[in-house]
């Protein structure tokens, strides 16, 4: 609704000046970011109380109990105007800088300075410290007001100008310059009051935009450092997902994914939801990530993962309470294992078009203590897709979890259908037709989800051997490899290979007990595997020159693209990749 006008008040119309006041201060305070506050300002005072407003805020803008280093700088961060005041003919009459503004957008100064440093001691300076509104026409209003617009053209004759500092809780944080035109009547002295008022709430509502900017930019900071940057691109899987806050205004919770490639080309995915959506829970999910990342490395079965993470969650205190689903993914022998800690189950959709819900033992929630978790075995094809999801995207306060779970069954197999047979569809858009299925009022919780398309590793393509470990097994090793090679066609790469594996085997063969393996992966790239029962990882050493021994790491990183070690629990795997020629 339209603000009613103070000009040319008496003073019995005090009750319509109150109730300007009263309007364009609700307004002001409805903005929850600095631009919505700002723009609340001018909108509540052009046309109603002057025929245009200049804001200028500080720049850098202060945050909370932040001290300001530097000089005062003073920016142009808005101008509004009369909308229907921009013909020349009254832009000419005015002749001054109300009819630069005429000519000029909303957000365009005119000739008025977008950037102004206020000097130490000069008449700006002093305004600004008084606080209070002064009209354009006062000594020491007319040389704020030069120093601070810098006009070429001069200011409303009169009182028809008015200059009101913006005082924050702490701090002088900018300032409003109010202007009427010479056909309207010029401001009165009770509207340097209804100026104190507006300057008064625009400044605490820019405070009040300036800490929400900053909780948003930590939520917004910690919920990304809480979540991967970008999924890994293991062989044999490809991986989407997508995370959604509960709200705008609970920009982080406990939701979770993550991927995480494991020895022998395995891949671990997680999927899990601690209660609540607030900093705590943030904080908690990160924590049992990082736990789950370490669990991970070490080669764990899922359900140990789980029972772990049972434990880190009591730990952590009483009500510490999440769910969480782990599978671990062998693209090799095209099988999976999961174990489910009262989460939501996971969806199959085959390269069919079939979409199924994972039979899987629910178990209790994280947290909860002294409770058994258990593993289950499938099958996972090539082409099928695994969808793992948390709560919100199929519980809400109109429907129940199995009916969510049942519409992203149906949603999946209609997204199938778009495609060939033959053909699976494409994972990013998967996950995009996958959110399809929240419905205006489904926004209750924080979603994750994360979407794995089994592509897997043809037999033809996987070489496997155990090896005693003995003094020939070098020479063994190396005549195998060489075969393989041949095998696939890559004679290139011998020489390469049969070096970097008589090095790596040679380690194993001196600590081992037990037969060691040997595995070689023909991907998009080659890898080359070898195991043994020892579990101290090998390190990168700096031989001296007089050093017989000391080499094979070293040869190992500057030929392989990508090497390492991983400690499991019946030893380590020592493993490198070359690219295909």
């Amino acid at each position: 609704p339209k603000e009613p006008s103070t000009a040319g008040l008496n003073p019995d119309a005090n009750g319509e000046r109150l109730r300007f006041v009263g309007a364009a201060t609700r307004r002001i305070a409805r903005g929850v970011d600095l631009d919505e506050t700002v723009l609340g300002l001018c909108r509540a005072t052009v046309p109603a109380f002057a025929d245009a407003i200049l804001v200028y805020l500080r720049e850098p803008l202060p945050v909370g109990d932040e001290r300001p280093t530097g000089p005062l700088r003073l920016r142009l961060r808005r101008t509004d105007r009369l909308p229907d005041y921009a013909g020349e003919d009254d832009a000419a009459a005015d002749g001054g800088l109300l009819g630069q503004l005429a000519g000029a957008t909303d957000h365009a100064a005119g000739g008025a300075s977008e950037l102004t440093e206020v000097a130490p001691g000069g008449a700006l300076a002093e305004v600004l410290r008084g606080v209070r509104p002064l009209f354009g026409d006062s000594q020491a209003a007319g040389g704020a007001l030069g120093e601070l617009l810098r006009v070429e053209r001069e200011l409303p004759d009169g009182r028809r100008s008015i200059l009101a500092p913006l005082r924050g809780r702490r701090r002088v944080i900018g300032a409003a310059v109010f202007l009427r035109r010479p056909t309207r009547p010029p401001f009165a002295q009770d509207d340097l009051l209804v100026a104190a008022q507006l300057a008064t709430h625009t400044a605490l509502g820019v405070d009040k935009a300036v800490l929400y900017g900053r909780e948003a930019y930590i939520a917004d900071e910690l919920q990304r450092t809480m979540l991967p940057d970008t999924l890994p691109q293991p062989t044999g899987v490809q991986l989407a997902s997508r995370y959604l806050p509960a709200a705008e205004s609970a920009r982080v919770g406990g939701d979770w994914y993550d991927a995480i490639p494991l020895p022998g080309s395995r891949v671990a995915l997680v999927v899990g939801d601690v209660m609540g959506h607030s900093m705590t829970s943030a904080a908690i999910m990160g924590q049992l990530r990082t736990t789950a990342q370490t669990l991970a490395q070490l080669d764990l079965p899922p359900q140990e993962v789980l029972h772990h993470l049972d434990e880190q969650a009591q730990r952590l205190g009483r009500d510490r309470m999440a769910t969480c689903l782990y599978a671990v993914y062998d693209p090799v022998a095209h099988r999976m294992v999961i174990a489910n800690a009262g989460h939501p189950p996971p969806v199959m959709l085959h390269r069919g078009g079939r979409a199924e819900v994972l039979r899987i033992p629910a178990g209790a929630p994280i947290g909860v203590g002294g409770v058994d978790f258990q593993a289950v075995e499938l099958d996972a094809p090539a082409g099928a897709t695994l969808v793992l999801y948390t709560d919100g995207l199929v519980e809400s306060r109109h429907r129940d979890v199995w009916t969510g779970i049942e519409q992203l069954r149906e949603k999946l197999m209609e997204t199938a259908r778009l495609t060939r047979p033959d053909t699976p569809a494409p994972l990013e858009p998967l996950c995009d037709e996958v959110l399809d299925i929240l419905g205006p009022g489904d926004r209750d919780d924080d979603i994750a989800l994360l979407a794995a398309r089994f592509d897997g590793i043809a037999p033809s393509d996987v070489a496997y051997w155990f090896l005693d470990p003995r003094a020939q097994t070098a020479s063994q090793a190396r005549r195998l490899a060489r075969r393989a090679l041949a095998r696939w066609d890559l004679e290139e790469l011998t020489d390469t290979v049969e070096l970097l594996v008589s090095e790596v085997v040679t380690n194993a063969v001196r600590y081992a007990e037990r037969p060691i393996t040997l595995r070689l992966l023909r991907t998009d790239r080659l890898r080359c595997e070898v195991g043994d029962d020892v579990p101290q990882l090998p390190r990168l050493r700096q031989a001296r020159a007089t050093d017989e021994g000391g080499r094979g790491l070293f040869l190992v990183n500057r030929l392989a693209r990508r090497w390492g070690a991983t400690r499991l629990s019946t030893g380590k795997v020592v493993w490198f990749e070359l690219p295909l020629p």
